[in-house]
């Protein structure tokens, strides 16, 4: 009898302990899927589709985002300049993007979107900084396969990564911000110019 009751005491912790392990499996499985289906929702602001200020994105959620942005931002520049110095210069982008969001709602009274706005920024970025990535690992390849104006495509391809940038944050801006369109674009570019073109003056230095 005593034995029985083992075996029944041990059957049932495995029984509870499967059911732990297929309730720890399908809650991390819904929790890829939300944040799956929430990336794809603020991918498409890229295209210009869902509107920001519906996403509320955790805190997970926005910090992967901010570390994935340094690693990319770092990789890029790294292709392109001294490792250590490139590393130092996204750094100093990233400072300048949190201070420069966080003014902007200041003035427009509107700091309870700040983690709505910074993560849209920061998703975008990322998007536009993959693409970069992916033209300057296409630049090298090219330069390997002696193909002529590699350069000037990849100019080419760098200044329009440019310009969609900025119309993705001028896009953002309207729809968050709701500035009207001239407005919108002035803010996206000067957002531009703050958060790259001083931490590239202050590497010149």
């Amino acid at each position: 009898m005593e034995i029985n009751t083992q075996k029944l005491r041990l059957l049932t912790f495995h029984i509870l302990s499967c059911q732990d392990l297929i309730y720890f499996l399908h809650y991390n499985n819904v929790k890829s899927t939300i944040s799956m289906s929430l990336l794809l929702k603020y991918l498409s602001i890229c295209f210009f589709i869902n509107n920001p200020t519906n996403l509320i994105p955790p805190k997970s959620f926005m910090w992967k985002n901010v570390i994935f942005y340094l690693a990319s931002g770092m990789i890029v520049e790294g292709l392109i300049s001294d490792p250590a110095d490139g590393a130092l210069e996204v750094i100093l982008r990233t400072i300048m993007a949190f201070s420069t969001v966080g003014m902007i709602l200041i003035i427009q009274n509107k700091w309870h979107y700040y983690n709505q706005l910074y993560t849209a920024i920061f998703v975008s970025e990322n998007f536009i900084m993959t693409l970069a990535t992916l033209t300057e690992g296409l630049y090298h390849l090219m330069i390997m396969e002696h193909i002529e104006r590699a350069e000037e495509i990849s100019v080419g391809v760098g200044g329009l990564l440019v310009l969609w940038y900025i119309a993705i944050i001028s896009y953002i801006f309207r729809q968050l911000l709701e500035f009207k369109m001239s407005s919108s674009i002035f803010m996206a570019f000067s957002y531009f110019v703050l958060t790259y073109g001083i931490p590239m003056l202050f590497m010149d230095i």
